[in-house]
């Protein structure tokens, strides 16, 4: 099947008031067992490369694009590419030229007027490349003299008036919003804020983008995509589904010294755990 478009599976997800599953991958191991596991599912997917997944491949970009293409195309469900927390503007650029139909230019780090410059320059280029862009508010900082909080600490919300001014600003695509997930969670206790969530549904005009959703238990991703969440972005989990099948199979062949077998295992694990993740995600029935 053709490469497909993030901002297109996101579109259709969010008219029919659900959401598309985004999986983060950093091996070709990765890109195979979410791709295998949608095609199981019958459902799209958006396959997310990271900045510090790039730098992990020698801070080459196209190799691990050209497998994920490659594999998009060979699918049987529509498959997206997303340059995922991009930072780096050079990195933004080399984008469009890999098979990426989106961004996520992540200034959510920076004050408020630098984080709203910074997305407005990352936003034009994309657009006039014909790219995708998303970005990231998070509680904004500043006050008494405090830097900005990251919009994945602990305690980090997104103001809704301050949201919709932002996006208006930027010319942002869809707004990755501070609710109570956080990155590289790996345990399922994370208690979203669900009416700050229905308040931003309220104000904003753009998709809304759930991070750290490993963290999440199910109920919660659920009542997530209900309340307006259109793209829900997962990594950790995968991460914790192959290393605790490699570990248990290196355990269990403490002489195995052939990579594919362990990486046989890690494969299997993550594509049961992108199944049940789907299952959850793709499975909210319409409001």
């Amino acid at each position: 099947m053709p490469l497909t478009t993030t901002g297109g599976l996101v579109a259709e997800a969010a008219a029919h008031r659900g959401a598309v599953a985004a999986f983060n991958v950093i091996t070709l191991e990765h890109i195979e067992a979410v791709v295998a596991a949608a095609e199981a599912v019958g459902a799209p997917v958006v396959l997310q490369v990271s900045e510090n997944a790039v730098k992990f491949r020698t801070g080459r970009l196209h190799p691990i694009a050209a497998a994920a293409v490659s594999a998009a195309h060979a699918s049987a469900v529509p498959v997206a590419l997303h340059l995922d927390h991009v930072k780096d503007e050079a990195l933004l650029r080399e984008a469009a030229d890999c098979g990426f139909s989106s961004v996520m230019f992540d200034a959510a780090h920076l004050p408020y007027r630098e984080n709203v410059a910074a997305t407005r320059r990352a936003a034009d280029w994309a657009h006039a490349n014909g790219l995708w862009l998303e970005a990231e508010l998070g509680e904004v900082g500043g006050k008494d003299g405090r830097g900005p909080l990251d919009a994945h600490a602990p305690g980090a919300r997104t103001e809704p008036g301050e949201a919709r001014r932002f996006v208006e600003e930027t010319g942002a695509d869809a707004l990755a919003v501070a609710v109570g997930s956080s990155h590289a969670m790996t345990s399922r206790d994370a208690v979203l804020d669900h009416a700050l969530l229905a308040a931003l549904h309220d104000r904003l005009q753009v998709p809304m983008v759930l991070h750290g959703s490993s963290g999440v238990p199910d109920d919660e991703l659920r009542r997530a995509v209900l309340g307006g969440i259109s793209k829900v972005n997962i990594g950790t989990a995968l991460s914790i589904a192959m290393t605790g099948a490699i570990r248990a199979h290196l355990d269990a062949d403490p002489e195995g010294v052939d990579p594919r077998r362990y990486l046989a295992a890690g494969r299997r694990a993550v594509t049961e755990a992108v199944v049940q993740l789907l299952g959850t995600v793709a499975a909210v029935p319409a409001r």
